[in-house]
């Protein structure tokens, strides 16, 4: 018989070594408090600590003789381009060297004579030179004519003659045209006058300007791909990096870096030193955008909007101006999915958040809406109903398309793992239909899987699932419980639910183990933990989140105590004592595992 008391013990065991601590929900930046107390910008910027791969790649532009191109994955802004200029400018030469030369007009005749003053328009010490949208007459200059005097006008690769140019990708593609142009003029050592009109020739011959120049062209991986589609031949030899945009945290050095980084960008736009109490909020912030307690962003647009947003709300910038800026940034960005948590608030939309139901989980999804910048959490009510039938599991969404391959995944993976662990000797009588409620678009990952598989137990055990407690979380064919995208949104949106309908005590989130370290959760939540009203427990297997949802253990030391996996076996022994029909094993397989895409 099934032993009360061993149950209890072992149920109090899996809640307290799996309850996560206040402390794990936010990074922790008590440990660095000693720097951010005597952060200093250096005289010197510390782009070879955060940018060493950008570094690397212009030495060896600058010492290479054969190769003309750097392809830099980046993004296209002035923010960038401005640090890229930094970084090159560390490679210019130092000695002077003129470049191009003096155009002179003599009635009908254009002679061009060897630089001798850098301040003409066609000579250039070198320099380095951005743009991140051109047309061509900015890039290569034009022939202007009014009456009989004719006018040269530079280009930026006049200006950059001798120097480095750096580009977006993105206009090359809108006007490839432009590319092949300067491609030639680069490869030939010469640029060459033409007419900006097709129909017309220049009006007047004009001597061919010797071009020597580097480039850096930017973009981000698909325009990247984009320009390999346009010039194979030159991606080929081209040298190549990245601007890295996140920093890994090892060692103190790292987060002195980083943080002398954003010093950088507050002088940049002529902002005071933050203050001591700033760098743990901003961290926390930058936690959820990197997603990872040990990686923090270097985007330079980012650290300067979140600099630029403190200093609106405040005097200086400091903890008590971040956290209004964040506030009223959250309450302005937030109209849809407040609506959307009215929905569940008024019933609209169906979430369950005090009862036990069979064949019912509060899995959590992120929704992402076109036009709105970032994604939101919110509970997704998944239902499983099971009965008398032929081995076959319904998922809803992928018989209907609206779940993609992944999703689909996903389900037949738990599903592998639930025949294995039955072991059965005889035939499997029942059906099952997995839905996700209310749900009116596509589905995509397989972060519900976890939620899935428990439901599914839930309604082939009958045994009724905690609603309090909601699951995020995918599976593999082991029952091992993998990491899975954006938990912070995903338990702060159930949270929002559970503390409007006033919390319990005894709500709260299971999330994989693997996700612990990219939690950075609003205070809130951290608050309501801290104080026992909401809890978060993280689960290495499927063995260790069914008790907390079901208060019983999956598999039993003795095969005559009671388990999930009994009641199961148990349940199939009674039904096929009944009489219902087998089919061979191989074709019995295949129904269970027959699925829509």
């Amino acid at each position: 018989m099934y032993n009360c008391s061993s149950f209890n013990l072992i149920n109090a065991n899996i809640l307290t070594s799996t309850k996560l601590t206040w402390q794990a929900l936010q990074p922790n930046s008590i440990r660095y408090q000693s720097i951010f107390s005597n952060i200093f910008l250096n005289d010197s910027d510390n782009l070879a600590d955060v940018q060493p791969r950008l570094l690397n790649a212009l030495a060896h532009l600058y010492n290479q003789t054969n190769n003309f191109i750097l392809l830099l994955c980046s993004q296209e802004n002035i923010d960038y381009f401005s640090w890229i200029m930094t970084a090159a400018k560390r490679f210019q030469s130092k000695s002077i060297t003129l470049f191009g030369g003096e155009y002179q007009i003599i009635d009908d005749t254009v002679i061009l004579i060897p630089p001798t003053d850098c301040n003409c328009p066609f000579t250039s010490d070198g320099g380095v030179y951005q743009a991140n949208w051109f047309e061509s007459e900015q890039l290569f200059g034009c022939v202007r004519q009014f009456k009989d005097h004719i006018q040269l006008e530079p280009g930026l690769i006049h200006k950059a003659n001798g120097g480095t140019l750096i580009l977006s990708i993105n206009t090359f593609l809108l006007q490839p045209l432009l590319w092949l142009r300067l491609r030639k003029y680069i490869e030939q050592g010469h640029f060459y006058w033409s007419s900006q009109n097709e129909r017309q020739p220049l009006p007047i011959s004009i001597p061919a300007l010797p071009l020597q120049l580097r480039l850096v062209l930017c973009g981000n991986r698909n325009t990247l791909a984009s320009f390999q589609e346009l010039d194979n031949e030159i991606y080929k030899i081209a040298l190549y990096s990245e601007f890295e945009e996140n920093l890994l945290i090892r060692k103190e050095n790292d987060i002195k870096s980083w943080c002398q980084w954003t010093l950088a960008q507050a002088k940049s736009i002529g902002l005071p030193q933050p203050e001591v109490d700033f760098w743990p909020l901003l961290i926390n912030e930058a936690v959820r955008i990197t997603g990872d307690q040990n990686i923090l962003p270097l985007c330079p647009t980012w650290l300067r909007r979140q600099l630029q947003e403190t200093a609106i709300h405040g005097n200086s910038l400091n903890a008590k101006s971040l956290k209004k800026a964040l506030e009223v940034k959250a309450w302005r960005e937030s109209f849809i999915s407040e609506r959307m948590y009215d929905d569940i608030l008024s019933n609209q939309m169906i979430i369950n958040t005090t009862d036990e139901v069979i064949g019912q989980i509060n899995g959590l999804s992120v929704v992402e809406c076109s036009g709105h910048p970032l994604a939101w959490g919110t509970p997704l009510r998944i239902t499983c109903v099971v009965y008398p039938g032929d081995n076959e599991c319904t998922d809803v969404e992928s018989k209907l398309d609206l779940g993609d391959n992944i999703h689909a995944k996903g389900v037949m993976i738990m599903q592998a793992y639930l025949i294995s662990q039955l072991e059965l000797q005889q035939h499997f009588p029942f059906s099952a239909s997995l839905v996700l409620e209310q749900s009116y678009s596509e589905v995509n990952g397989d972060s519900a899987s976890l939620a899935e598989l428990c439901v599914l137990i839930s309604a082939l055990a009958n045994k009724p699932l905690n609603q309090q407690i909601a699951v995020t979380g995918s599976v593999d064919q082991f029952g091992k419980v993998q990491a899975v995208g954006e938990v912070s949104r995903k338990i702060e949106g159930f949270f929002k639910i559970c503390n409007a309908r006033i919390l319990t005590g005894k709500q709260g989130v299971i999330l994989p183990t693997s996700n612990v370290h990219h939690l950075s959760l609003n205070q809130d939540v951290v608050d309501a933990v801290k104080i026992g009203q909401f809890h978060i427990w993280a689960v290495d297997s499927i063995e260790e989140a069914l008790p907390l949802l079901t208060g019983i253990v999956w598999r039993s030391i003795q095969n005559n105590d009671e388990s999930l996996l009994y009641l199961i076996k148990e349940r199939i022994n009674q039904l096929n004592q009944h009489g219902i029909y087998q089919k061979p094993w191989l074709l019995r397989l295949f129904n269970w595992f027959k699925h829509s895409y």
